[in-house]
Parts: structure tokens; sequence; C-alpha cells
């Protein structure tokens, strides 16, 4: 066999293994959304997610459904998104699975404790969210509006809206993992990040600005905790030792 067709069966067996790991996360996903859509129902989950609005609307107000398919489409977009954070341990485990025969053994003892960490920590940035963020900046924002007006938010637009908060807050509670991984690959050291926090408080206040809604409390509360867990990952990162040159190449001689 030449050098050729053992590299081509190489690339085909990392294709087969690619589709085998798809096709277990997608099938993860797939198995928890039937089972929420069975219990307790897409339009259960669904109120869940409204609450923290319909909690900041006048007595007796509802939200709306502008779109003929929007009252049975929304709520199964909520449920597949439910499905999915409930199968990401899932999901991340077979994107471990599928890159782990090729790191090193140092950056297979990392890959773990990394994943777990970033899906916790990605839940609980959601978490901060739903049970924090949105009660306060709903409230503050129902406060403004004039006597004369009744809020009925769309659901459409909700979702979207609380699908991109998420998405801004898991990020940012991913702050420390990024700042460890700098550190521990060597990428830059915990006294260069220091030396920068001017810039990540600036940054973190741009970032704010951009994904929140144009309010100054939603912009504070995610650019405090940005700060702080940029602190938490300082002083994480101070505490590990990047693997040294040395070490690196005598695994890869292994």
């Amino acid at each position: 066999m030449t050098t050729e067709d053992s590299s081509a069966d190489t690339f085909v067996s990392h294709l087969i293994e690619l589709r085998t790991r798809l096709i277990r996360a997608v099938g993860a996903i797939l198995l928890v959304f039937i089972a929420l859509f069975l219990y307790p129902g897409a339009s259960a989950i669904y109120d869940a997610l409204a609450q923290p609005m319909l909690a900041s609307l006048p007595t007796g107000t509802n939200m709306i459904a502008t779109g003929v398919i929007t009252p049975f489409m929304v709520p199964i977009k909520v449920t597949l998104l439910a499905a999915f954070v409930i199968a990401l341990p899932v999901v991340l485990y077979q994107a471990w699975a599928f890159v782990a025969p090729g790191l090193y053994k140092h950056e297979q003892r990392l890959a773990l404790p990394l994943i777990l960490s970033s899906t916790l920590l990605f839940l609980l940035g959601m978490a901060f969210c739903y049970f924090v963020v949105f009660k306060t900046v709903f409230e503050f924002i129902a406060g403004f509006a004039p006597e004369s007006v009744t809020p009925a938010p769309d659901i459409e637009a909700y979702v979207s809206f609380v699908i991109t908060m998420f998405m801004a807050f898991g990020l940012t509670f991913e702050v420390p993992i990024a700042v460890v991984l700098l550190v521990k690959t060597g990428i830059t050291t915990a006294e260069k990040l220091r030396s920068a926090r001017g810039y990540v408080i600036v940054g973190a206040f741009v970032i704010a600005a951009v994904v929140t809604p144009p309010d100054v409390i939603s912009q504070f509360m995610l650019a405090v905790p940005l700060c702080l867990l940029f602190e938490v990952g300082l002083l994480v990162a101070s505490r590990m030792k990047p693997l040294s040159a040395d070490a690196e190449n005598a695994e890869a001689t292994e």
C-alpha cells in the first residue's frame, strides 16, 4: 500500500468517525426534544421562558403572535433550544471524543475538565440572565411605558431577544476558561493580562453596549460580570504554569 492510499484511508476513517459522532450528538438532542415535547410540552416550556416578561406586564395583559404559524413554531423553537441545552454535555463529549486521539496526554487531561467547566459556566450564565437580568430589565423598561400605552410584546421578537441575551451571558461566563487557556498554552501570561485590565474593562462595556438593549441597567449587568469573571480567570491562571517546550517534545516523542 502506498503512502497516498494510507493517507486516503486515514481521511475516510476520520470522516466516518466524524459522522458517527455527529449522529450521536444529533440523536441525543432529538431524544431530549421528543421527551420534552411529550412532557411537559412545548407550550409549557414557552410559558416558563416567557414568565419574566409576563410578570412585568400589566395585569390581564398577554403577549401576542402576529404570524399565522407563529403560535406553533415559536414553542417548537424554544423546545428545541431547551433540548440542545440539556443535551449539551453529550454534544461536547462527542466533540471531545473525536479530537482526543490527536491530542497530547497533557491536552487530554486538560480537555475534559474544560468541557465540564465550560458547560457549567455557560448554564450559569443563562441562569443569571433568566433569574436576575430579565426580571430587572423588564421591570425597568415597563416602568417607562406611558399610561396610555399597553405593552404587548410579540412572542417571536421576544424569543429572538431571549436567545441573543442567553448567548451573550453564556459566552460572558466563559471568560475564565478563555483566560486559563491563554495562560496554560503559553500564548500569554497572567502578568500581561493583568496589565491589560484597563483595555478589558473598556472592551467589556463596548461589548455590553452592542449586544444588550439600549438601557444602562442591562449594559452594566453584562459588563460588570464580564470584568469580575476576567479577574476570576486571572486568579486561577496565576496559579497555573504553562507546559514547558521540553515536556511537550517528550510527549510528542512518546
